[in-house]
């Protein structure tokens, strides 16, 4: 999905999640000054991870936010808030994609199970019963007499 931006990746074990760059690495690798960072954090626009002494610690895809921010306000003129709603959009498409993939998992699982239950009662049908036409017919019987 994300570049990692890194010569030879990213470290063995880390994903585009893993909060690993403190604020200086972060500002040169989006290529914005540090204090915008922190203006961006503060706006709620990205929100790097923290150390235990509150520090930022940012990820790749925070890095990839950051640029997809200044893209944004350089080059489309979006302003802030806006950028900030098409940020909430985006995360809500997502996340609304990645329920209709469970759901979609969820019913195909139900239509197998719902197809096994019909194959066994189909292999419980006695086969000695030999199936009956149904008619509407009035039979009358009336017993010779002798």
């Amino acid at each position: 999905m994300f570049g990692s931006g890194l010569p030879g990746g990213l470290p063995h074990g880390a994903t585009e999640d893993t909060p690993m760059f403190v604020i200086s690495v972060a500002a040169q690798l989006s290529g914005l000054h540090a204090q915008t960072l922190r203006s961006y954090d503060r706006l709620g626009l990205v929100s790097p991870g923290r150390t235990s002494g509150g520090g930022r610690r940012y990820s790749m895809r925070d890095i990839a936010l950051l640029r997809e921010v200044q893209r944004l306000s350089q080059e489309e003129g979006v302003n802030l808030a806006g950028i900030k709603r098409i940020i909430e959009l985006e995360n809500q498409v997502e996340a609304l994609q990645h329920r209709l993939s469970e759901l979609t998992e969820e019913l195909a699982g139900a239509y197998a199970a719902a197809e096994q239950a019909a194959a066994a009662v189909h292999a419980s049908y006695r086969k000695d019963l030999v199936p009956v036409r149904q008619e509407s017919a009035l039979v009358v019987w009336r017993p010779r007499r002798r």
